[in-house]
């Protein structure tokens, strides 16, 4: 008796803590998805490898090799580059034709430019298709920045942007996996920039109901996990049916095979004894004539 009223006693007392450690998981859930929206932003303010490679900034794992790369690369900026970064843009999809003239003409009209430097091939001389201009001025900078991204030059659609390089901290260029945009053919998309920015990503504390704890929630979430893990397990055994069943159908046919080989065996042997027996006749015929 003293035993079930102590174990009556200890149950009552472990439900409070237990009630008590739910609420504190729920809380602490609310707190890490409420600061994670908060700081969220299309743009990235630091460049993380890992955040670009995903369409929403929330990835766990690269999920390229070029991704990988980029993480574990170790790039400085290059000293020869001179100029205020934070007067420069960068200005890139050249028609491969366009010169640092025609450059010049088109970016003057939104504010007096210091330098505009096309980037060219060490060795063929040609064109790599983006360039830098560097402003005077900040509003020139915002102008240019606003009103020239998209511009037709030369029948190709520019795309411009503040410079990366030097600005933005942890910058890796797209050689070593890292940039920003791309194209889906390449299968390398990188966001956080102008080009492709980030999704926002979606809001679990306004998915998860109200009156259902974490635990619950996880638990629902575990349900659905054991769940498509026995599918995997039945569409396994499914797979381990057929297979058993292809390889007796193998087997069947090697015995069958082998049962036809000795029929033929004992066939030919059998017309080959009659062959004999026929010439031995004849033989006998022929001495009594």
């Amino acid at each position: 008796m003293d035993c079930a009223v102590n174990r009556m006693t200890s149950e009552t007392r472990a439900r409070p803590v237990e009630r008590h450690s739910q609420s504190f998981h729920t809380d602490s859930f609310r707190r890490r998805a409420h600061k994670m929206m908060s700081e969220w932003s299309p743009v990235a303010k630091v460049y993380d490898p890992l955040k670009a490679g995903s369409i929403d900034g929330t990835d766990l794992e690269p999920h390229d090799k070029a991704v990988w790369r980029a993480m574990m690369a170790r790039y400085k900026p290059n000293k020869g580059v001179t100029g205020d970064p934070h007067l420069t843009l960068f200005v890139a999809r050249l028609n491969p034709q366009t010169s640092e003239d025609k450059l010049q003409e088109v970016f003057s009209k939104f504010g007096d430019i210091r330098r505009v430097r096309l980037v060219r091939d060490i060795v063929t001389g040609f064109s790599k298709r983006y360039a830098f201009v560097e402003y005077k001025e900040e509003r020139s900078v915002k102008r240019a920045w606003k009103d020239a991204n998209k511009l037709l030059v030369d029948q190709y659609e520019l795309f411009v942007d503040f410079e990366q390089e030097r600005t933005l901290q942890g910058w890796i260029p797209r050689r070593l996996g890292g940039g920003q945009g791309g194209k889906k053919e390449s299968g390398q998309l990188r966001f956080g920039g102008r080009d492709r920015p980030f999704r926002k990503p979606i809001n679990l504390t306004s998915m998860m109901p109200q009156n259902r704890s974490v635990e619950r929630w996880d638990a629902s979430s575990g349900r659905e996990d054991r769940q498509r893990d026995h599918e995997q397990d039945r569409e396994h055994g499914r797979w381990r049916e057929r297979k058993r069943d292809w390889d007796r159908g193998n087997d069947r046919g090697y015995y069958k095979e082998k049962r036809d080989s000795k029929h033929h065996r004992d066939r030919s042997r059998e017309r080959d004894s009659n062959r004999k027996e026929d010439r031995r006749h004849r033989d006998s015929y022929r001495d009594r004539e």
